[in-house]
């Protein structure tokens, strides 16, 4: 008798003692992979919002993962106006799901191009 083994034939690579546990690891680890960066989430914002309401986004001020996804301030273009300082700009509110997809939005005010906030303490 001998005793070696036939090496062409590939050896089992050990399994997991338990299963399940494996599945569970690996299902967390594809999850977080496909979790949207901030910067994707960015861009995908701003073309869905582009996309519902037919304005661009010139910029965005503000942005924040919260509890339920994602929240974002964007300055729109509504009303252009000769002198471009007097158009007419609006923010918005943008709120995404943790995916990334746009869930509502809402105007927070309108004001001229060349209008600076006055200072309100306390907030807006």
């Amino acid at each position: 008798m001998s005793n070696t083994k036939n090496t062409s034939q590939p050896q089992d690579s050990p399994k997991p003692q338990n299963s399940q546990e494996s599945r569970t690891d690996n299902d967390d680890n594809n999850a977080a992979d496909h979790r949207p960066r901030p910067m994707e989430v960015l861009r995908e914002a701003r073309a869905q919002f582009t996309e519902l309401t037919g304005m661009a986004a010139e910029s965005v001020t503000s942005f924040e993962q919260t509890d339920e996804g994602w929240s974002l301030e964007v300055e729109v273009l509504e009303l252009a106006r000769v002198p471009d300082t007097m158009s007419l700009m609006a923010s918005y509110q943008v709120e995404l799901d943790p995916d990334g997809e746009l869930t509502g939005y809402r105007r927070l005010r309108r004001y001229e191009r060349g209008r600076a906030d006055a200072h309100r303490p306390g907030g807006r």
